[in-house]
Order: C-alpha cells, then structure tokens, then sequence
C-alpha cells in the first residue's frame, strides 16, 4: 500500500502533464498526402555523384502545370537509388511533360540565387533544357516551392507541343 500512493500520484502527474503531447508511434501511412504533378523540366541545379550504397539526388528548376496552358516554377528534388535511371537522362527537354506524385515541403523551398551558390555549391551554372524559358529566371527573386520526389514515384513522360509565344505587339500606332 505504501507504494500504491506514490504510484498513483505518479501517474496522475504524468497524464496532466503529457496529454497535449501527441503519441510517438510509427504510423502506417504518411501524415501529408503526395500530390499529382505534371513537370517540364527547366534547368537542372545539382546533380549529386551517383552512389553505389545510397540515394543519390538531382535538384531541377521546373515549372508545374497549374491549369490549362498555365505554369508555374517550382524546385524539384529527385531522389533514385544505385540501379534507377537519373531524371536527367532521360534528356533536358522541355517539351517532355513529366507525371510524378510528390510531396510538398516548405522546409527546403530557396530562390534561384540560394539554389545557385552556398557551401556545398560553389556559383554553379544552371544546364538549361533545350527550348526552356532561360530569360525569365534571370531577375526572379522569390522563392520557388519545394517539391520532393522519388523514382518510385515516376508515372510517365510524354512529349507535348510547346504552345507558340504571343506574337509582339506592335510598338507603333497608326495615325
């Protein structure tokens, strides 16, 4: 009985105190959900060494179809293992479409200037894909959401037509 009253106040003690804690379990399926992503590919940042042991990753600068005809820039983080094909050999290719399911993480999301400089990357030049919209990353300044993916999580490629830029507008006005 003398330690039933310790016991019982221990007890009491630690579920006051420990119940806003969620529980630390492992659980059967991830707590954030992937998401569909259809990607051109626009420049590859960094390519780690392919391992023989671990993952290896790419980085890429791609855009995400966000609509019809409408597309937005995004940091893609491809992992693969030793006998996976790298993202990259499949071509720079704009005009290639690539279907993935990802997953968001706002932890690693940079700019293209951060993307591009820092300890482990010494001023490296971004390898444009073939047709790819170089200019307009010159003057971007935010930050690119992060996207992660996997070679388990690659659906397909397909090849689609790149829509033609707009024509100029005129910069002369008639009389």
């Amino acid at each position: 009985m003398k330690h039933f009253t310790p016991t019982l106040v221990f007890l009491v003690v630690a579920s006051v105190l420990g119940h806003n804690r969620p529980a630390d379990a492992q659980l059967r399926w991830p707590s954030a959900k992937k998401e569909a992503l259809h990607v051109r590919l626009v420049a590859l940042a960094l390519a780690d060494p392919r391992s023989s042991f671990f993952t290896t990753r790419e980085v890429f600068v791609a855009e995400k179809e966000i609509g019809h005809d409408e597309w937005s820039l995004i940091k893609l983080v491809y992992t693969f293992l030793p006998y996976q094909p790298r993202l990259s050999e499949s071509g720079l290719d704009y005009s290639i479409v690539h279907e993935f399911s990802a997953l968001r993480n706002a932890a690693c999301d940079e700019t293209l200037a951060q993307m591009t400089s820092g300890p482990e990357r010494s001023q490296l030049d971004l390898k444009y894909a073939a047709d790819s919209p170089a200019k307009e990353l010159e003057h971007r300044r935010t930050a690119l959401p992060c996207y992660e993916t996997t070679a388990d999580d690659y659906s397909k490629a397909a090849r689609e037509p790149i829509p033609p830029p707009p024509p100029p507008s005129p910069s002369l006005s008639e009389r």
